[in-house]
């Protein structure tokens, strides 16, 4: 879990050139204007190079993981694994998963094998001893497993673009003689982010990370976000177990070297946790877990573990392509990280890449997706205006000309008209009526148990008496 740099070493002379790429100023209300007296990078450095040696337990918290997972997994990186939750819950077969401050390995060798042969798994750390563990452990369990996909980095998970490894080797060949040449050392940071980085943009579908971001600097924990979202693929997502307080916290305890190296003083306000994933361009951002007891108080303070789901992928033009969503409940009203207002009950027009959004997770279970009766073709589509809302006419979906009939008063017609929920035979009119005889089939081969009124180019049968319609 530990991700910082032994000292004195070459690649620490980065932090003088740290890459700190444009983004919204954090909110500094989580903390006190009083400046840290601490480094954070070497009080973190110290405590974590001694719990890769001996088992610390003030800096886990109780975590209950698959046992089916662990069997494959070195006792020693077991025994020295220290989070707050289990991300690898968020991991799907064939993901690219990236773990940030992957320490021993646990949550990586646990993510291969749900990810599978077909899926990869990246590990980044940059504490010395937890790296060494890591790629020693690797072998055994992809001996174990069968195969091998994962591989662990070294770097700064506030700067996935830097590969230190090979920075070292640069300075190993070209050692800094003078002040003069930290220019020279900075350009070459900059090519290797550019040319061969850590971990290259839009290359990865799920982002994890336990009990680590609290221990990131608090000046560049904004950056960090920044990054996580760079290396998202488009459609990507992140599950972050992390340790959050309710309360800002005072500059006194951020200066406290325990608290800080023990996931506690560095941690989030877990309402700027989330603004911060706002303001960088996620959505779908939701607390899928909230643990109700604290890990620690500290004055007062609650620090607790949670973990935060998110998505990528709203970003691009919007297009007009006549849908509409249904938020079904039970609120009367909702908004989404867009500032799109749906109404309970109410037909809102959306562009496409919202709707395809909104037919995803999170949103999927709590609307009802209505397309056009004629789809509009992608080369066809305007530009939606998606700076309002307004309400999408029933007309607009069904097409002007839609005149479809159904119900008993058209012509009926024999058994023949019964359709099948599976593929059978459908009623040979867009009006016709089926007698008491006729029967929907709910699947192949099924026999019949209601007799079938109408049916649709969609094969879905309606009973007979029913005030639904066929759709």
């Amino acid at each position: 879990m530990s991700w910082l740099p032994s000292l004195p070493d070459p690649a620490s002379i980065v932090r003088i050139f740290k890459h700190t790429r444009k983004g919204p100023p954090m909110n500094t209300s989580n903390s006190s204007p009083v400046a840290q007296s601490i480094s954070p990078e070497r009080v973190v450095r110290e405590r974590y190079s001694q719990a890769a040696q001996q088992r610390e337990e003030a800096l886990c918290c109780p975590v209950s993981y698959d046992p089916r997972y662990l069997a494959v997994i070195p006792q020693e990186v077991l025994d020295r694994d220290y989070g707050c939750g289990d991300p690898s819950a968020y991991v799907q077969p064939g993901d690219t998963v990236l773990d940030l401050g992957s320490g021993g390995g646990k949550l990586c060798f646990i993510a291969a094998q749900i990810a599978g042969p077909q899926g990869r798994v990246i590990g980044v750390d940059i504490n010395p001893e937890m790296l060494a563990m890591a790629r020693s452990a690797a072998g055994q369990v992809a001996d174990a497993l069968g195969y091998a996909n994962v591989e662990f980095r070294s770097g700064r998970i506030q700067d996935l673009a830097l590969d230190l490894e090979l920075l070292d080797g640069y300075l190993a060949a070209n050692p800094l003689k003078s002040a003069a040449e930290f220019g020279a050392l900075e350009d070459t940071c900059e090519r290797l982010r550019r040319v061969n980085p850590l971990i290259a943009g839009d290359s990865v579908d799920l982002v994890v990370s336990n009990c680590v971001l609290n221990l990131v600097p608090e000046h560049e924990k904004p950056q960090l976000i920044r990054e996580v979202f760079r290396v998202l693929r488009r459609g990507g997502r992140i599950a972050i177990s992390d340790i959050v307080c309710d309360e800002p916290v005072p500059g006194h305890l951020r200066n406290d070297a325990e608290l800080w190296s023990g996931c506690v003083s560095g941690a989030l306000e877990e309402r700027r946790f989330l603004a911060e994933l706002e303001a960088a361009g996620f959505y779908g951002i939701t607390i899928d877990k909230w643990e109700s007891e604290p890990f620690r108080v500290v004055e007062g303070i609650e620090f607790r573990s949670v973990t935060i789901t998110a998505h990528k992928g709203k970003e691009g033009p919007c297009y007009e392509a006549g849908q509409a969503v249904i938020y079904k409940g039970p609120w009367s009203r909702v908004e989404d990280d867009d500032g799109h207002v749906l109404l309970r009950g109410e037909r809102t027009a959306v562009c496409a890449k919202t709707y395809d959004i909104y037919c995803s997770a999170p949103y999927r279970d709590h609307v009802i997706a209505v397309s056009p009766h004629e789809q509009v073709p992608v080369a066809e589509r305007e530009l939606f205006d998606c700076s309002r809302d307004r309400r999408r006419d029933p007309r607009e979906s069904k097409g002007a000309a839609y005149e479809l009939a159904t119900g008993g008063s058209a012509a009926a017609t024999g058994s023949a008209a019964c359709c099948s929920a599976a593929g059978g035979s459908a009623a040979s009119g867009s009006s016709a009526a089926a007698d008491s005889a006729s029967c929907c089939s709910p699947g192949a081969g099924s026999a019949a148990s209601e007799p079938c009124a109408t049916a649709d180019s969609s094969s879905r049968c309606v009973p007979a008496g029913s005030s639904e319609s066929c759709c």
